[in-house]
């Protein structure tokens, strides 16, 4: 039933179409086309002018054979650097690129999945309920596509999203994020002839960033100084460092906790050394704290979960729950009230460029994905429009009680 040549050419194709992150309006408009010839409603919301890119983020509605609710399939456009000029290189049912850019695989594989899924049902009239593509942009740079997708376009409060490598697991856990963007303020002056008239910055962000635990907190939280930026040159007091970090975890109260303490730990510091200095104004702290995006936590029982388990089940195979410590689409999709469980569809060393892909964990994908979208159109799980939505908007407003943002 799969079409094994035009899965392979068809994400060859999209993968040497230059998208990286708001620069996807390339890709987008091919993927209109075909959607279109398969007979989908196909939207471009105003997210890409929001978040200063070329495109917004592309909706293609099926309507389905089956009265059974709406049901979303998700992945992202967008790639990292260095991904332009790609060129794919295909040996022993593994696809690669030529070693000079990533593949691309990340997230590619996933839009040639659910385009061949479609392809699939409307050659062969298979049962399928109304089906909401939502193809996004940005998601490498901060997940702002989804930030910014107008929920009022689709009706679905459930879906999976192919953003993950392992095809018999599917992420039910994620955790919640912060940033921060710490500024600290010093004094400049001549290092050399009068360095006792400067307050050093980096002296003050290197006191506090020392009184910090850094890395695993607990198997739930994380934390990290990324980036650090500051002084002018090397005679001169530098008078202002600039520190990138952020804060992560499942549980929203230690979020706040090791977050709150990041934060206090450079005012606290900052303080001390205005009293040893006598100084009533410098050093000085200014921060911006973002919340990121929520966590995802799906219950096991959710619809979501069976229907996935029982796919693979049908399949010979067994699916997993998985939790994991990094942040996708389907944070903010869960967040804002769908229901997205995260499915693998094999790609390996991504964001590198020895990234890699193979076609048969494509093709396995794709076959659980038409297991999904069959098992739900025909109510095999006793699965109701009315228990669907039930089912997604419960679990949302449970999350929402934890501190969702």
């Amino acid at each position: 039933m799969i079409n094994i040549e035009r899965l392979k050419q068809r994400f060859t194709m999209l993968a040497q179409i230059d998208s990286i992150s708001k620069e996807e309006a390339g890709i987008a408009a091919k993927l209109e086309d075909i959607l279109t010839q398969m007979g989908a409603e196909v939207f471009i919301d105003s997210a890409g002018e929001k978040i200063g890119g070329n495109c917004g983020n592309l909706i293609a509605k099926f309507k389905g054979n089956k009265a059974v609710s709406p049901i979303m399939l998700s992945g992202h456009m967008d790639t990292v650097e260095p991904g332009k000029g790609v060129k794919v290189l295909f040996k022993d049912g593994i696809f690669t690129s030529d070693g000079t850019t990533i593949l691309g695989s990340d997230d590619k594989s996933a839009l040639a999945i659910i385009l061949e899924v479609m392809d699939i049902v409307n050659e062969n009239a298979l049962p399928c309920p109304p089906v909401e593509v939502v193809f996004t942009v940005c998601e490498e740079i901060g997940l702002k596509g989804a930030k910014n997708f107008d929920l009022s376009m689709i009706d679905s409060k459930i879906g999976y999203i192919l953003d993950s490598t392992d095809t018999e697991g599917i992420v039910t856990k994620a955790p919640a994020a912060n940033r921060f963007v710490i500024k600290v303020y010093g004094k400049d002056a001549h290092a050399g002839a009068s360095p006792e008239k400067g307050i050093n910055a980096i002296l003050v962000a290197s006191k506090a960033i020392a009184k910090l635990e850094l890395g695993r907190i607990d198997h739930e939280t994380t934390c990290n100084i990324g980036t650090i930026e500051g002084g002018k040159a090397t005679n001169i007091v530098p008078d202002l460092v600039t520190i990138h970090g952020e804060a992560r975890s499942h549980d929203e109260a230690k979020l706040k906790a090791i977050t709150d303490h990041i934060l206090n730990t450079f005012y606290s510091t900052a303080e001390e050394l205005k009293k040893k200095l006598g100084s009533d104004s410098l050093p000085k702290i200014e921060i911006e704290l973002e919340h990121d995006f929520p966590a995802t936590n799906i219950p096991e029982d959710h619809v979501v979960v069976k229907l996935a388990k029982q796919a693979a089940k049908n399949l010979g195979k067994e699916m997993q729950c998985k939790t994991i410590g990094g942040g996708a689409d389907s944070n903010i999709f869960f967040g804002k009230g769908i229901v997205t469980g995260v499915l693998g569809t094999g790609m390996t060393d991504v964001h590198t460029v020895r990234e890699s892909v193979k076609l048969d964990d494509m093709v396995n994908t794709t076959l659980l994905l038409l297991e999904i979208l069959k098992i739900h159109a025909l109510g095999i799980m006793g699965i109701t429009k009315t228990d669907s939505d039930k089912n997604g908007n419960c679990c949302c407003k449970n999350n929402s009680k934890a501190g969702d943002i």
